[in-house]
């Protein structure tokens, strides 16, 4: 029988963890865009995340600052 793979499924709960974050981030800056009117701002903060964001789902690469 096969032994689990927990640091697999350990970085799959943390990728899903950070996924989720990213889009309650993103929903708060859409709502409050939304709430000051400035859609154009918030047009640039969506490239800027999407990029962050796709950066972070790359296996192998530490995105957090400081690393």
């Amino acid at each position: 029988m096969a032994k689990p793979n927990y640091q697999f499924e350990k970085r799959q709960r943390d990728l899903a963890k950070k996924s989720k974050q990213e889009e309650k981030r993103r929903q708060k800056l859409a709502s409050k865009a939304a709430a000051d009117g400035g859609d154009t701002a918030s047009g640039a903060a969506d490239e800027s995340a999407t990029a962050n964001s796709a950066a972070a789902t790359l296996p192998g690469r530490d995105t957090t600052p400081g690393a």
